[in-house]
Order: structure tokens, then sequence, then C-alpha cells
């Protein structure tokens, strides 16, 4: 049975792969979505990660069709209790912005969504700057002191304002943030460490990365003069054309080879033994993906192991 790992200072424990749905409505349908989410169940998995926007961006949706598969799923396994849910507000077409009163109303409408009472991790998915953080961690506070949510973090947000929040928070004994989801992984480290990974440890945050495989570049699908079909093709192959894109590659088959795994959990592997990572967020649109991205729960990269992909991403 694979340990589970505390959420910063929450009282969650979350399975080491969040599992992302972005893709459920978007690539993956309702019933590709829930054998999807019956094998990471299966598997020990505990730990859903979406938002109320997924997946506005496909013709024909209007945003929350990945929250109501979720929704529905939950319902019919009759599993609410076992699964930590975390979802976002910002960017719904309806419920744009971090205003208060939008932020209460997006809640609102993603629990009707999710066909629950409570959301166990609320997260503010795009900071707006324009919204006094005052104005923001008020409303996320009203939110818990309902029960309506469990924990609050923050996605996408300068250090300068998590800083802030974080100060404001303890100032007035209101929610503060437990968790940060930042966008990090080999072959984009600039995006997390330095100023936000110091401060995510020093306040005890933390981190649930995104693109944790670089938007399936560190699958090791992508290879010179290889096509891929995948509606994230273009943004993936552009690692092959970075002289650190193809070291990375180089590593991480040379070690996937030598552990007898794939290069997907190899990647998922450096990063959830990075300083204050908790569970990398990985999506898998079926379920011949899934295995990959389960086998960062038993893989424990060595020292060396950990050392060479980290120059090998320099």
């Amino acid at each position: 049975m694979t340990s589970l790992r505390k959420l910063g200072s929450s009282d969650l424990e979350v399975f080491p792969l969040s599992l992302g749905g972005n893709v459920f409505g978007w690539t993956a349908d309702e019933a590709a979505s829930f054998a999807v989410l019956d094998a990471y169940a299966a598997a020990g998995g505990n730990f859903v990660d979406t938002a109320d926007s997924y997946s506005a961006w496909v013709e024909g949706n209007g945003g929350g069709e990945s929250e109501t598969i979720i929704g529905r799923w939950v319902a019919s396994r009759g599993n609410r209790d076992d699964v930590v849910i975390a979802t976002k507000v910002s960017q719904h077409p309806e419920f744009p912005g971090l205003t208060a009163a939008n932020i209460k109303a997006a809640a609102d409408a993603s629990l009707r969504r999710l066909g629950t009472d409570h959301i166990d991790l609320y997260y503010t998915h795009f900071d707006k700057p324009e919204v006094p953080v005052e104005e923001i961690i008020g409303a996320l506070d009203e939110l818990v002191r309902a029960g309506k949510v469990r924990h609050i973090a923050a996605s996408n947000i300068t250090p300068e304002r998590l800083q802030e929040s974080l100060e404001f928070s303890d100032r007035e004994g209101l929610a503060r943030y437990v968790a940060l989801q930042p966008h990090y992984n080999l072959v984009s480290r600039d995006t997390y460490e330095g100023a936000l990974q110091d401060l995510a440890a020093r306040a005890g945050l933390a981190a649930v990365p995104y693109y944790a495989l670089a938007s399936g570049f560190l699958t090791g699908k992508y290879r010179p003069g290889t096509t891929v079909r995948s509606p994230r093709s273009a943004g993936a192959a552009r690692h092959l054309d970075s002289e650190r894109g193809r070291r990375v590659l180089t590593a991480l088959d040379e070690i996937a080879a030598a552990r007898g795994t794939e290069a997907a959990t190899v990647a998922l592997a450096w990063l959830a033994a990075q300083p204050t990572v908790v569970a990398p967020i990985a999506s898998a649109r079926s379920l011949e993906q899934l295995p990959a991205l389960l086998g960062v729960a038993g893989l424990e990269l060595t020292e060396d192991e950990i050392a060479r992909l980290t120059r090998a991403s320099a």
C-alpha cells in the first residue's frame, strides 16, 4: 500500500500523484474518464485536481464539464469521503476574477457541479493583482467558516503577492494557504525554483506542480522525425528544439532503461523528490496512459539519478 503524504499544514493526506482532471470532458468523454478514475482509485489514488474552467476552451463547452464528470463519478461510486477534490476559481467564463462576490458565487457553482457540500482544496487559479489580497483571503475565509471549503491554496501567483496573502492571514487569524500549484517540471525549472520555492519552504506550503510532464514531452513519445496526434503536441514538441530538452530525454531514457520503467515515471519521480513537492499533477485520457503515471508512487530515485537529471535540465 502506497504511503499517503501530508499536504502542508493541512489535515489532508494525499497520494503522491494528483490525477489531473483537465482532460475530462475534453479528450476523455465520460466513460473514458470514469475508467481512468476507477483505475486511479483502485491503485490507491485519492487526489483529483480540476478547475471550474475545465474545459471551456472546447467548442460547445461552457466550462465546468470536468467538475460535472467528477461529481457524477463520485456519486455513482459513493466514495466522496475517500477522495480529496481540488478545484479552482477565477477563469470560468461566467465567474471570472477574484472579487469576493465572484469567489463565493463560483464556489457555489462548483459545489453544484461536483454534487458535494464541500471542496477539500480550493485554489485561486490565476492571481488578479487588481484585487486586494484582503478581499480575496476574506472571501476564502468565509467559505472555510461556512464549511464549503476545507483548505485554500494558490496557483499562478508571484512571491510578493503570496507573501502578502500569508502575512494578512496570519495577522488577522484568517484561513491561510496550505498549498501552491506552480508550473514546474524538468524543462521548466525557473517557473518555480528560486524565490517562490524558497517562500513555500519557509511558509510550510506543499507544492502540487502542474505541467509535470511538460504537456507530454517528458513521456518520451516526442522524438525527432515523429508526429504525435495530440491537442497538446505543438507545445510539447517545441522542447525538441532545445539542447536542454534533448539532454533531458537522453537522461530519462538511460535511467528508465536501467530501472525497467517508463520515462514519464522517472520524470515524475524527479519532481516528487524536489523540496516542497508533495504530489505532481498528471492526466491520462485513457487507461493505457495511467500505469506510467501511477509508477511514481513506487519509484524512489537514487541521489545519483536525481543529480544526473538535475544536471541535464540545467
